[in-house]
């Protein structure tokens, strides 16, 4: 074998060169302990917390949860494989109270639900649990559970500061503030909102033909609530009165004031559930659950005002019969939104155009009964679709360039599932 001789770089004598050479190959156990530390937090796993519907027919009131009931036993937890997507066991947090809705704070630090129950007190309040998270394995441990401010809590979000949870109580038709203590526990509600108006019918303006899909315009019923980007604002969706409320938000007090205008309204008997702010904030989906229709509304971020500007279905073109919507999103980069129709039971993907108007992409199979919600894991490649009534959640792998949604062949099975969060603890 021929030998080069070492040549010493360019502008570096030979004693300079050798100093640095000795000081490299003695900081080589340090780089490869830098190596073994960053592996390690590679390999620390990606959880999912899956909220269910675990309270027994007999614990509900009969209309309480849509059956079947109670498969669930609390708040199940996995780690998700990061190549393929697959879900495994990682334990089960037993609650009876069927923790629906879920959040996880930004530190990723403690996680908290909304328990769909009517069980506290001589008002028939449902709770909202605290937990910590363990940064290790996942693992939960309870903090405290409080009053929610109203019967059958449907829905927990964070509000941007940190310092609050927003809480709308589906069947006590109020919505709430909870005030997040330093430790992360729970305090009573800093504030309480009653909605009031008129019941729209119980036959929807855009209901597709030969629908009998009636749900919800019995009475007020608050179904979802988050804060705009900013936190100055607070928007509400109540189903029974197809209106959306527009409050102003004191972060100092938890305190809610109506908006100027209050509320903006859907078509009668529409009823608006969901809503999902576009990553640029000034583009604002609702999704009907019995209109079976996506609205676009502009959003003004100064003033808090909704303009509504496009109506479309939520269903291929041609459906007919009955359908309920349930969930929608918006794709990280903005350029897809995702709608989940129950009873037809798919997903349907939209393209964003230039102005945030929306395009019908295609629609795709939840492979499962009623998927009541479903969310991405936090690089965007794999959707999870909780389908209610067939108690599992399946996995579907999502195509960046065109939205589009393909089985993974992946069914994890749990109990009633409704609600998924992801939290990846090799990051923070």
């Amino acid at each position: 074998m021929q030998n080069f001789p070492i040549q010493n770089p360019p502008g570096l004598s030979r004693r300079s060169f050798l100093k640095a050479s000795s000081a490299l190959a003695g900081s080589a156990p340090l780089v490869a302990g830098l190596l073994n530390v960053r592996s390690a937090e590679t390999l620390r796993p990606l959880m999912a917390y899956v909220g269910t519907f675990s309270s027994p027919l007999r614990d509900m009131l009969p209309t309480q949860v849509d059956l079947p009931p109670g498969n669930g036993r609390g708040i199940h937890l996995f780690q998700v494989n990061r190549t393929s997507g697959a879900m495994t066991p990682a334990g089960v947090f037993e609650l009876g109270t069927s923790p629906n809705c879920l959040a996880v704070n930004a530190e990723g630090t403690r996680l908290y639900s909304t328990n769909e129950t009517d069980r506290v007190g001589e008002d028939k309040e449902g709770t909202v649990s605290a937990f910590t998270i363990n940064r290790a394995d996942g693992q939960l441990t309870l903090l405290n559970t409080v009053r929610s401010g109203g019967a059958g809590p449907t829905y927990v979000s964070m509000h941007p500061s940190g310092r609050f949870l927003l809480i709308a109580n589906y069947f006590g038709g109020t919505v709430s503030v909870l005030p997040i203590l330093a430790d992360g526990s729970l305090g009573t509600a800093s504030d309480i909102r009653q909605d009031a108006g008129t019941i729209g019918p119980t036959r929807a303006t855009h209901a597709p033909p030969g629908t009998f899909a009636f749900s919800g315009h019995d009475r007020t019923h608050a179904h979802m609530i988050q804060a705009d980007a900013s936190g100055r604002f607070v928007v509400h969706a109540d189903l029974g009165l197809d209106q959306i409320f527009l409050w102003k938000f004191d972060a100092q007090k938890g305190v809610l004031t109506p908006n100027n205008p209050a509320f903006v309204s859907l078509p009668p008997g529409d009823g608006p559930r969901h809503f999902y702010f576009h990553p640029n904030g000034r583009w604002f989906y609702s999704l009907q659950e019995e209109g079976s229709t996506i609205v676009l509304f502009d959003f003004n971020s100064s003033t808090g005002q909704l303009t509504s500007r496009q109506t479309l279905s939520s269903l291929p073109p041609g459906y007919a019969g009955s359908n309920f919507c349930s969930e929608i999103l918006v794709s990280k980069d903005g350029r897809f939104v995702y709608a989940g129709n129950r009873v037809h039971d798919s997903i349907a993907v939209f393209a964003v155009g230039e102005i945030g108007e929306l395009t019908f992409v295609h629609d795709e199979p939840t492979r499962g009964n009623y998927p009541r919600s479903f969310n991405f894991e936090p690089t965007g490649q794999f959707l999870y679709a909780c389908n209610q009534r067939a108690d599992h959640v399946a996995v579907f792998r999502v195509d960046r360039a065109t939205g589009r949604l393909d089985f993974t062949g992946h069914f994890t099975p749990v109990g009633n599932p409704s609600h998924i969060v992801f939290l990846d603890l090799a990051t923070g």
